[in-house]
């Protein structure tokens, strides 16, 4: 995997581009965030987590990460898309004062996630848990 950009970078090359802020829809991406997070937490107290349901528990952690990310960029007068905007979105993180060790975690959750949706890559209960501890740990510290 290769090293993650720094933010103006994508600033530069028009991944992410400057708008007004977009305070409603940051808004509803982070409802949208909670209402996933309460799910997820929902089913691993009933259901829990195992090796053939991990990678359910990992897109999901990532899915409630990057949108509450996404908000926060929305709010700071971002906007990303196109080919490297969850790249760019993770390194919006660097931004957010994350220490560079979340922000490496967060791309490598990205890169796994991608594994995972486009090449049917399966992980195990382990890296599960260590996902679920991850966004447990930077929930709050997303929220805006």
């Amino acid at each position: 995997m290769r090293p993650l950009k720094v933010f103006e970078e994508f600033i530069g090359n028009g991944t992410v581009i400057k708008i007004s802020p977009n305070v409603p829809r940051a808004r509803s991406l982070v409802g949208e965030a909670g209402r996933r997070k309460r799910f997820l937490d929902e089913m691993l107290k009933k259901i829990g987590m195992n090796d053939d349901n991990a990678n359910i528990f990992i897109e999901n952690s990532y899915d409630i990460l990057i949108g509450l990310i996404r908000a926060k960029l929305l709010i700071g007068g971002f906007d990303s898309s196109g080919r490297g905007a969850h790249e760019a979105e993770v390194s919006y993180m660097r931004k957010l004062g994350f220490p560079e060790s979340d922000v490496r975690f967060m791309n490598d959750l990205r890169y796994y996630r991608n594994g995972i949706l486009y090449y049917g890559k399966q992980f195990d209960v382990d890296y599960g848990k260590k996902v679920i501890g991850f966004l447990r740990r930077t929930f709050t510290k997303l929220k805006p």
